[in-house]
């Protein structure tokens, strides 16, 4: 008995959980000190203003979020001063009184255009305001050509950051067909400005032409689809472009920088967009052709006895 009794207390102690379970040392180890214990999820009371003040306390420095947009010197972001054309311009004859009203608040006008036209000659010397439109008009003729076959490269030496986006925009999935006609009236400059921006002595030249041509326009969709215009028929446009130069940057050019559009302009004509047309469900072997020709069919039907 004795021995069946220390068998069955060695067994006991075999299979006791404490063997079975292998021990476990817990080493209590000093993580690093947080000095900035973040808010937890229920201290919603807390404001920004709090919780910074409670970094600062703990010796941390919160860096101040400062919104910066990019800016480009190399062009101005419009067009200062823009100019007003009269009412009913290359309609209306300089005879007439209306005509002398006119020429009489162009002259007016054209004395701060002298003022800016001798700024502008200090850093171009080669400026002229009898040269600049034929100059002006060349630049005008082949900016177009490069939009119609969208020769971006070209296009920037052409036109400024600010009119490039204005040019293209919408343009993707279209195509343009352009063409000079001929020149109705020779071009002439109307106003001449010379603006400062962000510091003084940063000098921008803005000259404007007016452009009285013939061209064609014809906007076509990505489905082939005329939108626009026509390839045939001519019309008469009467336009007056800005150009524009960094005149203190001694590597700048003229380059075209956006148009002005009077209030008197008459509405362009509404470009005609392609819409999907909801059509019959085909199925998978069905053709729509097949589909369209047995709905028109119509079933004869006895109408008289």
């Amino acid at each position: 008995r004795s021995s069946d009794l220390i068998g069955r207390r060695g067994m006991e102690t075999l299979l006791s959980a404490s063997r079975v379970v292998q021990s476990l040392l817990v080493i209590p180890v000093r993580t690093k000190k947080r000095y900035f214990i973040p808010p937890s999820v229920k201290s919603k009371h807390r404001t920004m203003e709090e919780m910074q003040a409670t970094a600062r306390a703990a010796g941390l420095v919160v860096p101040q979020e400062i919104m910066e947009r990019p800016i480009n010197v190399s062009c101005t972001a419009g067009i200062f001063d823009p100019y007003i054309p009269p009412e009913g311009d290359a309609r209306m004859s300089s005879l007439t009184r209306e005509g002398l009203k006119q020429r009489t608040e162009q002259l007016k006008q054209s004395a701060a255009s002298q003022l800016a036209v001798r700024k502008v000659k200090d850093y171009d010397e080669s400026f002229s305001t009898k040269r600049f439109p034929e100059k002006a008009h060349e630049m005008y003729i082949e900016a177009h050509n490069c939009l119609t076959s969208f020769n971006r490269h070209k296009l920037h030496a052409l036109v400024t950051e600010r009119c490039y986006p204005e040019m293209v925009r919408g343009n993707r999935y279209r195509t343009l067909r352009w063409k000079f006609v001929e020149s109705l009236e020779p071009s002439r400059v109307v106003q001449v400005r010379c603006p400062e921006m962000v510091s003084k002595g940063n000098l921008y030249g803005q000259v404007t032409v007016r452009m009285h041509t013939r061209q064609t326009l014809a906007i076509y969709d990505r489905f082939g689809r005329l939108m626009y215009g026509s390839e045939d028929i001519p019309k008469d446009v009467l336009e007056y472009v800005v150009f524009e130069r960094h005149l203190v940057n001694p590597f700048g050019a003229w380059r075209m920088h956006g148009k002005i559009v009077p209030a008197w302009a008459p509405p362009k004509q509404p470009i005609m967009k392609t819409l999907l047309m909801p059509g019959p469900d085909l199925k998978p072997w069905e053709e729509f052709e097949d589909v369209v020709t047995q709905d028109s069919v119509v079933e004869q039907t006895q109408w008289y006895k």
